[in-house]
This record gives C-alpha cells, structure tokens and sequence, in this order.
C-alpha cells in the first residue's frame, strides 16, 4: 500500500497533467484552480509556477508572468524559464533586465537558440549593432533557417553599411517566407542604398510593416482607401458630378512617415500636375503653412488639405506620398532637382533683423539640432544625442550658436548649462515657415 506522501506526489501529477491539458485547451479557469490545487500542497512546485507565468503572458499581464517565472527560477533556474523571463521582459521593455536574463540563461546553455536570438534582439534595439550582429551570427550557427535571425541580421548588417552581407540574409529570409513583409521593407532600403531604385521600389510598397508610431508601437497598415492607387498609368478618368463640364482625374496624397521624408518627397506633387488637373496633399499642420506659401501662387493645381478625412468623392485615385517615386519611375539618373520651397522673403527679412541685432554681430551663426522625432523608433537612438553630449561642441568660444531643436519629448530638451550656450527661440516656434515671427520686435 502506498504511504502518504506517494500518494500526495501521484495527486500533484495528476492534478499537472489535467491543469496543462486545460491550459493548452483554452480551459483558463480550469487550468488555475488545478494549479492552485498544486501550489496548495506544494508551493514550490516548478512546473506549476511555471504554467501560471505561462496563463499570464497568454493573456498579456506580463508583469504578472514575469513574477512567476521569477518565483520558479528561485527554486529551480533552469535555461527554459530564463527564456521565457527573457520574452517577458523584452514585451515590457525592461531591456536591460532581459540582456542579463539572456546571460544568465546562456551561461546554464550556450547553445539554445530562442535565448541568443533574444539577446540578439535586445542588443539590436538597444543600438549595440556590432554585438547585435555577432549574436545573430552565433544563432545561424546553431539554427542556419532562423527565418528571424537572417531579417535582423540583414537590418543591423545594413545600419552597419554591410550591404552585400545585408541583402544575401534578407533574400534568404525572403526565400523561408516570401510573404515576409518586414524583410521585404528593408531589402528596398538596401537596393535603395546601392542605387538599384527600380529594383527597390516594389519592396518598398511593404515598408508599412516596419512603421511604427511615435511611441514606438506598430503601425503595419497602409492607408485604406476606395479610390484605386496611382503607380504612374494614365489617369485618363473624366468626371461629370452636379450638371458640371467634364473635369479631368484628381489625386490624393497620403502623408506618411516624418516631417522630413515629407520635406523631401513633396517635390513629387508639382509633377503629378503633368498627369491630374489637380493634386490634393493632405498635410501635417507644422508642415501646411510652408507648402501653402511655396505651392500656391506656382503650381495652383496643387491644394494643400487640412490633416482630416477628406471627401473621397472628390477624387479619382489616390497615392501614399512616399509611393509617388515608383508612380514616375525615380533612378538615380533622374531624380528630381529643381527648386520647390520657398521662404516668405517678409519672415526671412524679419528673422535677419533679428539675429543682426544679437550681440557681437561679426560672431558666425550657425544652427544647431542633436535629435530626431519619433523617440521611440528603433533608428532615433543611433540619430539623437543628449544636449549634455552636446555641451563640449557649444561651449566653444567665438560662435553664435542657435538653436533649431524641436522636440515633444522633453529628454530632448536643452539642459540648463546647454541652454545658456544657444540662442534659442524655438517655443515662438509653430510651423516650418516660422509663422508668427514677422512681427516681433527684435
């Protein structure tokens, strides 16, 4: 006859194996009151701690799986609860716990894949693309179809100005997944950067499955709209609406991405005028006033629209900004270079007068800016700098510097010591085309 504690540890197995047969079920409830059941008897019991952490991170109360699986590696560390630790905390963004994790995880077993593809991960958006890259290279070793690995190896190898490196693990992650669409994004960065632009532009279309918002999060939709995107056919589409003459096709464009990539791509718009009696540019409020004084007496066909849903049934095909380069067939050899923004000579009159009149007229002005938006996109941690790491640069003697940082995000805000070295004016600030400063006084 069996004495009592087999008895107890034939009940705690029985009771596992019904609470992860819920579990994998979808059984929720079922699979916790087993579990406490568990943990009643045996508070320590590895397997049932661990499944908790499990419940939790399926229903995403990460803090929560996070302090479970804490509570099992108390009691037994083990490589595959360091890996699930690691996961946690790479969704919470407590990065730098989730790098020790990693470390502490691969030091039980160098060789576990998912863990150093972990640490991959986080020295990649922690912005160290050389260990990164080495990371990445040792998961490939231990796994040569990681289909992940070779897209991020691709992405670090290409920051790292590895081209060739960068475009054979992209073709590669294309080849395990054609319908990767994050590889496909930056395999057009990559073709982009080694000028092979009608290669690249395809790729490019599925560069919204690598947009993110500016507190970092996925946006991996493009714009959904009812007209038919413009890739640069004839139009030839004729309206009549209301009685009216026959009018000719009208297009709208789709801002997206950054103020710059705007500021770079709306040399597109005067252009489309060639193939649409008129081009409608929903535009960014900083960015419409500029746009409004550069296109409006030059290209009238070009509207600059407020940053609101439009009436589609005012338009006949439509066209994402940064789209508008394939639309017109962009190679290096003819990339458009003619003269599209123009400053208000009053502002710019207004803006002389008033830096003639700071002290030490002969000192050179020069402009300053240390960050970039989107503060929690990947990319803006290896393109921004501190103020402070500024403050040797400003404090050189015999200069004027002035300050053109914008920013929301106060990190990037000038630290006092920094901001006694600027002249900064940027709170009067409200748009590209300095609205509103004309009229002060100097």
């Amino acid at each position: 006859m069996p004495t009592l504690p087999s008895l107890l540890s034939e009940d705690i197995a029985t009771w596992y194996d019904e609470a992860e047969q819920a579990r994998q079920a979808g059984q929720v409830d079922t699979a916790q009151r087993l579990l406490d059941r568990i943990l009643a008897r045996a508070p320590n019991h590895v397997g049932a701690l661990y499944a908790y952490g499990v419940l939790a991170f399926q229903s995403k109360q990460m803090e929560s799986a996070q302090s479970w699986i804490e509570r099992a590696i108390e009691v037994q560390p083990d490589p595959a609860l360091y890996n699930l630790l690691c996961l946690i905390q790479i969704r919470l963004g407590a990065l730098a716990n989730a790098r020790q994790t990693a470390q502490w995880g691969l030091a039980l077993q160098p060789d576990l894949p998912s863990l150093n593809y972990f640490l991959a991960l986080v020295l990649q958006v922690q912005g160290h693309a050389g260990e990164a890259a080495l990371a990445y290279r040792r998961v490939l070793e231990l796994e040569p179809d990681h289909q992940l690995a070779h897209a991020n190896l691709g992405a670090v190898a290409n920051h790292l100005g590895e081209l060739d490196e960068a475009e054979r693990h992209l073709r590669h992650a294309l080849e395990l997944d054609p319908a990767y669409l994050g590889a496909r994004s930056n395999l057009a960065t990559v073709l982009q950067a080694t000028g092979r632009y009608e290669e690249a532009w395809p790729y490019f279309e599925d560069r919204w499955a690598n947009m993110v918002d500016e507190e970092g999060r996925p946006t991996p939709e493009r714009p959904h709209v009812a007209l038919p995107q413009w890739n640069g056919e004839n139009p030839n589409v004729s309206r009549r609406a209301n009685g009216m003459p026959v009018r000719g096709p009208r297009l709208l464009v789709f801002h997206e991405q950054g103020f710059g990539d705007s500021l770079q791509f709306v040399r597109y718009l005067p252009l489309a005028l060639e193939h649409f009696s008129q081009v409608g540019y929903i535009c960014p409020q900083p960015l419409k006033p500029l746009y409004e004084q550069s296109f409006g007496q030059r290209w009238p066909g070009v509207v600059v629209l407020d940053n609101v849903e439009p009436n589609f049934d005012e338009w006949d095909w439509y066209c994402p900004l940064m789209s508008l380069p394939m639309a017109f067939g962009t190679q290096l050899d003819n990339i458009p270079a003619f003269t599209y923004l123009y400053a208000d000579a009053g502002r710019a009159a207004a803006w002389h007068t008033r830096l003639a009149a700071l002290p030490n007229p002969d000192l050179p002005r020069v402009g300053v800016v240390w960050a970039g938006g989107h503060s929690g996109f990947t990319a803006d941690k290896v393109r921004s700098i501190t103020s402070a790491q500024m403050a040797p640069l400003l404090a050189m003697p015999h200069i004027r510097w002035i300050s053109l940082q914008k920013t929301d995000d106060p990190a990037k805000r000038p630290d006092p010591a920094v901001d006694a070295c600027l002249t900064n004016w940027m709170d009067e600030i409200d748009d590209f085309a300095a609205h509103g400063c004309a009229n002060r006084e100097p």
